[in-house]
């Protein structure tokens, strides 16, 4: 576009351009906006006071995660909550459970290297039924912590829970024994028939010959446990046949399923220390064997027999006249090259203290301290080791120690080791001697002889009863018929009407006549003995005379009465 040329091209003031004037508009908040803003801040100080309040985070290792769920599963200790589980995840070799668990702050305290976990489930056992309540409300993770300072974010949960919390008060003892037996951890522990505490823990020797119980007795009962004690393993039922009766001795029903331990002070003693902690004990097998006084020092015996030990087992008492001085250890057999046999050698401890005041006066009255001191003396005195049978029925052996007058003499060394006891035959041998015995000489009797000479007798026999029923047999019969008519004719006569009988009658009739007339005549003679000498009176009854009847109702007369 062209100007005119007339328009005058310079500016000047009036035709200058007039500026645009731009309105700016000032920004303005909106409320809405004041939400978000709050609640942002409300979420950062939330965050803040969490991380705040947060507690450790520690992680804990189970061979399983049974019951557990992450964000649910609590962490209690005395049943008050102190934490959550918070993830559960497996380990790298997938063969334990990995759960992370969130501690509260106040709770820090059992990230502690002291600290145990466990999980609580319903349990079954034979120490009791525990973990009823995580029925309805789930299966949680126990705590226990103790005294420790020591910070540990890791910890191996324990599968089962620790049958001793830190916070119990008692003391802990320590129970030696060769085996186990029934006991298990949870066990009960009795103090006249009365549970004061439980086992613990037990594990194997170091050298693997014994077990090691660890028992635990509550406060304040543990004060009864003191230098003396003695405890035994009160397991099962223990029945015993004495004099008495049958006994049956237990201390509860749950010791007889689960096993038990007891303990007690022996008789008189006087002890009143008190044990220390972790104290050794040993563990009896059985009340009457804690109970013994102590057995002191043992001595190691020698035994040969020359027969056979069949019923003999390790373990088999000694016994010395009704006491047990000890038991058999080993059964083994011998060769004797000379005499061609097997003898058995039999090993056995004894516990010479078991003879009681006997061997005290015996080492006061000799000074001789010497355990095969007074063995000496009693081998000299006839004491010899004999086989005796212990029961009919199972045919078990013992080794009875016992005098025997007429033994011969046998060597015995004192400070030989072990000591070597002379021997004696067993009685059932002697039985088995004397039957020996008794059967060689009725082996010797000449049975064939015998029966030779009885067939003989019995031939003879034979010939004489063939004679008897050939000759005299016939004769005797004959003989008996004949006795038979005699009798029939002697009862013919004295029948009733024979002439015999009648005889015999009137034979009997006079008599009495006679004997009538020798008393009148005698009553005579002794009212007149002078008519012995002057005769008969005249008015002097004849003696022959039959008197004259007597007058009825009239008194007898003295000739009269005289008869009989």
């Amino acid at each position: 576009m062209t100007d005119s040329p007339d328009r005058n091209d310079s500016p000047t003031m009036d035709n200058l351009p007039e500026p645009d004037a731009v309105k700016r508009h000032r920004w303005t908040v909106s409320l809405i906006w004041l939400v978000p803003l709050i609640a942002a801040l409300i979420g950062i100080s939330l965050v803040v006071t969490a991380w705040i309040q947060a507690g450790p985070s520690i992680v804990i290792s189970f061979q399983n995660a049974e019951g557990l769920t992450a964000g649910k599963t609590e962490v209690k200790y005395k049943n008050v909550v102190i934490g959550h589980v918070r993830h559960i995840d497996l380990s790298k070799d997938r063969s334990k459970v990995l759960v992370t668990v969130a501690l509260d702050k106040k709770d820090a305290s059992f990230a502690t290297e002291d600290s145990r976990f466990w999980v609580v489930r319903p349990h079954i056992g034979l120490g009791g039924v525990s973990g009823l309540g995580t029925l309805f409300s789930g299966a949680y993770i126990g705590a226990d912590t103790g005294s420790s300072k020591v910070e540990r974010m890791r910890f191996d949960g324990l599968e089962t829970p620790p049958p001793l919390t830190h916070n119990e008060s008692g003391r802990s003892f320590l129970l030696t024994s060769d085996d186990l037996g029934s006991l298990d951890i949870g066990s009960p522990v009795y103090y006249r028939r009365i549970q004061v505490g439980r086992v613990v823990a037990y594990h194997l020797d170091k050298d693997g010959k014994g077990v090691t119980v660890q028992v635990f007795i509550k406060a304040p009962d543990d004060k009864f446990v003191t230098t003396d004690t003695r405890f035994w393993n009160a397991s099962g039922v223990d029945v015993s046949l004495g004099a008495s009766g049958l006994k049956v001795n237990t201390e509860s029903m749950a010791a007889i399923v689960s096993g038990g331990v007891a303990f007690g002070l022996p008789p008189r003693s006087a002890a009143t220390t008190a044990a220390l902690p972790d104290a050794r004990f040993p563990l009896f097998a059985s009340k009457a064997t804690a109970m013994r006084p102590p057995d002191g020092l043992p001595v190691m015996l020698r035994m040969r027999f020359h027969q056979s030990v069949r019923g003999l087992a390790v373990g088999a008492p000694v016994d010395f006249l009704g006491i047990d001085l000890g038991k058999v250890t080993s059964v083994s057999l011998d060769y004797d090259a000379k005499a061609k046999r097997f003898p058995a050698d039999v090993t056995a401890v004894v516990y010479p203290d078991r003879i009681g005041k006997a061997n005290r006066e015996f080492e006061q009255r000799t000074g001789d301290t010497r355990p095969g001191a007074l063995l000496g003396i009693l081998v000299k005195h006839g004491l010899r080791a004999q086989l005796r049978n212990g029961n009919l029925l199972t045919g078990q052996l013992y080794v009875a120690l016992n005098f025997f007058p007429k033994a011969p003499p046998a060597a015995f060394d004192p400070d030989a080791s072990p000591l070597s006891m002379p021997t004696m035959p067993g009685s059932f041998d002697r039985m088995q001697q004397q039957l020996a015995d008794i059967i060689g000489k009725v082996h010797k009797i000449p049975f064939d002889q015998i029966g030779v000479h009885a067939n003989q007798s019995l031939i003879e026999l034979n010939a004489l009863l063939k004679q008897f029923h050939g000759k005299v047999a016939p004769e005797a019969t004959a003989t008996l018929k004949q006795a038979q008519k005699t009798l029939s004719t002697a009862t013919d006569a004295l029948s009733s009407g024979s002439p015999l009988r009648q005889n015999l009658g009137q034979t009997l009739i006079q008599l009495q006549r006679a004997a009538r007339s020798l008393r009148v005549l005698t009553n005579y003679l002794s009212e007149h003995p002078e008519s012995l000498l002057r005769g008969k009176r005249n008015n002097a009854p004849s003696p022959t005379a039959d008197p004259p009847p007597a007058p009825p109702h009239a008194a007898p007369s003295s000739a009269s009465r005289s008869q009989p």
